[in-house]
C-alpha cells in the first residue's frame, strides 16, 4: 500500500486484474488510466414501459454469462465518443465490484464488448484516490490472438508486400476479409 497526499492508504493493482462484479467471480478486467470511465459488457439492454433499465451482464458466448436479468431504476445515459470520432449513447449504472481486495460501487457504461479482449474496462474515475496502478503487474492472461489475427500473421509472413497491397493499402473502410483456401 502507498499513501496518498492526504495520508489515505492506496492499494496497488496491476494493469489487468481479476474482479468480482455483481456476484460474478474471477472476471478479467483491463485497468485503463487513459479511459475516463469504466465499461462492462452487457447484452439484452432495454428500458421497459415503466422506465426500468433491464440488461444481462456479458453475452451468451461469454464464460461469465449467467442469463440473469438485472434491473435498475437508478441509471443515466451518456454520449461516448470513440477514438475514431464515432458517438454512441450508452446507459450507465452502478454495480458492486471487488477490485484489488476492496469492494466498491462502480459506475459502468453498459456496452457490447464482445470484440474486446477484456469484458470489463476500469477507467480512472473508478481508481482515483483508491488505487495506484503498477503496470509491471499483470494479474490476468487473455488469449492473445484471434483466429483472424493468426491467419493475417500467416499471410504477412508469407509475403509482406503482397499482404500490404491486398489488405491494407487499398482498404479504406477498415474491414479486412481474410479467407483460407478450401473454405
Amino acid at each position: 500500500m502507498l499513501c496518498h497526499n492526504d495520508s489515505k492508504k492506496l492499494d496497488v493493482i496491476g494493469s489487468t486484474e481479476r474482479i468480482t462484479v455483481a456476484g460474478i467471480k474471477n472476471v478479467p478486467a483491463k485497468i485503463d488510466t487513459g479511459a475516463d470511465s469504466s465499461s462492462i459488457w452487457a447484452s439484452h439492454i432495454r428500458v421497459t414501459k415503466d422506465g426500468v433499465l433491464r440488461f444481462r451482464l456479458f453475452g451468451e458466448g461469454s464464460p461469465y454469462y449467467t442469463g440473469k436479468d438485472y434491473e435498475r431504476t437508478d441509471f443515466k445515459v451518456t454520449v461516448v465518443r470513440s477514438s475514431f470520432g464515432h458517438e454512441q449513447i450508452r446507459y450507465r449504472t452502478h454495480l458492486r465490484t471487488t477490485l484489488g481486495g476492496r469492494t466498491i460501487r462502480v459506475l459502468f457504461n453498459l456496452s457490447d464488448r464482445s470484440n474486446n479482449n477484456y469484458p470489463v474496462l476500469i477507467g480512472r474515475r473508478t481508481i482515483s484516490r483508491k488505487f495506484i496502478v503498477d503496470v509491471s503487474k499483470n494479474h490476468t492472461r487473455i488469449r492473445s490472438k484471434s483466429p483472424k489475427t493468426k491467419l493475417a500473421q500467416k499471410y504477412l509472413e508469407k509475403d509482406p508486400y503482397k499482404f500490404h497491397k491486398k489488405y491494407v493499402k487499398n482498404n479504406t473502410n477498415g474491414n479486412i476479409k481474410l479467407e483460407q483456401k478450401g473454405e
